[in-house]
């Protein structure tokens, strides 16, 4: 009897990884590949990079990840509307036949990063397959929940990270992933490449990637943060086997999307399995190879002045004032880190760097319950000590508090609205691995891994 959800009598392991028709943009209907791109949503700088992304093509992606209508139910339909209609135009067009996808993305600097996209099984953490690090906020699954199900597609692949078998490609650096199921901690790097099909390793998901991206491409655009996007499809049964094979026996990292992960079990226990909702589509990145950046997710706290902020910590911690450009402030903040935990405060046309917590505070404020590692995190005691404790901000309250990726838009607003921003220091690759094969999520908005794949190149309809 077929009930609600996955069966947990399953002997399957490892990524399933399978082929599906990508929705794409047909070039002669859209201004330009470039224009209907868009970062992903949680990415996105609102409300000005909202309005610049809509005023970029009419098309643009945005108005589906991000439809503005005035209640959450508006916003859900008028997103379903646009997309039957875009499908109706000809705007988007499936692909003839089922693939996976081959993406590519470089900067100005070489900077390259090659994956696989594709519809991955969904999996509960407990299974060991898809390895979760960060804690999610309910309202924002909740939203993405609302939005797939009315649209019944997956609009922007996720990333998640694994660990191969080849060496590392040229022009990368070292990265985070995690390894096979049987070996969490299998070996690292194997060496330096340079990006060849021969060193990928004969008959692996790597070497076919590499092969497949020396062929001329479906898409090549450049987006106006200057990466080159290139998207290739395999549809080659031989190959769809062996990346297939390749993956069987592996883990995955969530990278970037755990919201959206998320929403794809809950939308997954909804529905009766077998069902489309089972997979989603996710970028897949061998991190041996291409080896992803850590960078920090900011806080801007509205409607909490610097000058109350600070009064708020005298005494708590050491506070120093900053008459310095931003990128001295952000040095000095790496400095102060290497120490213990520490953040800078802006929005009042200075800096101010807090570090040297009260050591009985933290005692008082931060669980006990969780490893070290985890009890030393910025973000922990950011949340545990600071929001909770001291400034008394709900962390998941969007009237209270943002989450942004970009340092200098976050220092802006809080200047131009009159808010605080919580500047914080990328915590290290390695408590990441380590903390997620424990089990162990981080606070929300730790990290953000990139380069993150583009939104538009290609979309999942789940009846197509």
């Amino acid at each position: 009897m077929k009930t609600a959800g996955h069966s947990e009598a399953t002997t399957r392991r490892g990524l399933e990884l399978t082929p599906f028709r990508g929705l794409r943009y047909d070039p002669d209907r859209v201004g330009s590949l470039a224009s209907v791109t868009s970062p992903p949503y949680d990415v996105v700088v609102r409300p000005d990079g909202l309005h610049h992304l809509e005023s970029a093509d009419p098309h643009n992606i945005v108005r589906l990840i991000l439809p503005q209508a005035g209640t959450p139910s508006a916003r859900t339909e008028q997103a379903a509307d646009t997309l039957r209609r875009w499908l109706a135009e000809g705007i988007l067009v499936a692909d003839p036949d089922p693939g996976l996808y081959v993406y590519e993305q470089q900067d100005g600097d070489g900077m390259l990063q090659r994956g696989i996209i594709g519809t991955l099984r969904v999996t509960e953490p407990a299974e060991g397959v898809v390895l979760p690090h960060e804690d999610v906020m309910p309202p924002v699954v909740a939203d993405r929940a609302a939005l797939m199900r009315a649209t019944r597609a997956n609009l922007e692949p996720l990333l998640l990270t694994y660990r191969g078998d080849g060496v590392r490609a040229s022009g990368t650096t070292a990265g985070v992933g995690i390894g096979t199921l049987a070996g969490p901690g299998a070996a690292t790097t194997a060496g330096v490449g340079v990006g060849t099909a021969a060193e990928a390793g004969v008959g692996t998901a790597a070497e076919v990637i590499e092969r497949t991206a020396s062929r001329p491409p479906l898409l090549a655009t450049t987006t106006e943060d200057g990466f080159r996007h290139r998207l290739w499809s395999i549809t080659d049964p031989v190959d769809l086997a062996r990346v297939q094979s390749d993956l069987a026996g592996r883990q995955a990292l969530i990278a970037d999307g755990h919201h959206r992960w998320a929403t794809y079990r809950r939308l997954r226990l909804e529905h009766p399995s077998p069902s489309p909702w089972d997979y989603g589509l996710v970028l897949l990145v061998d991190t041996v190879r291409y080896p992803l950046r850590v960078r920090a997710i900011h806080r801007l706290l509205h409607g909490l002045p610097v000058a109350d902020a600070l009064r708020a910590v005298d005494g708590l911690f050491r506070v120093r004032r900053l008459d310095a450009p931003l990128p001295e402030a952000l040095a000095a903040l790496a400095d102060a880190s290497c120490a213990g935990n520490a953040f800078l405060l802006a929005g009042d046309g200075a800096f101010h760097l807090l570090d040297r917590p009260d050591q009985r505070l933290l005692a008082r404020t931060v669980p006990a319950d969780r490893p070290a590692a985890w009890r030393s995190l910025d973000a922990t005691v950011l949340h545990a000590t600071l929001l909770e404790h001291v400034w008394r901000i709900p962390e998941d309250s969007p009237a209270h508090i943002a989450y942004i990726h970009d340092t200098a838009a976050t220092v802006e607003k809080a200047e131009r609205d009159g808010g605080t921003a919580v500047l914080m220091h990328p915590v290290r690759e390695e408590v990441v691995r380590d903390l997620a094969r424990q089990g162990v999520t981080m606070p929300r908005k730790s990290t953000s891994f990139g380069p993150k794949p583009a939104s538009g190149l290609v979309l999942r309809a789940l009846e197509i």
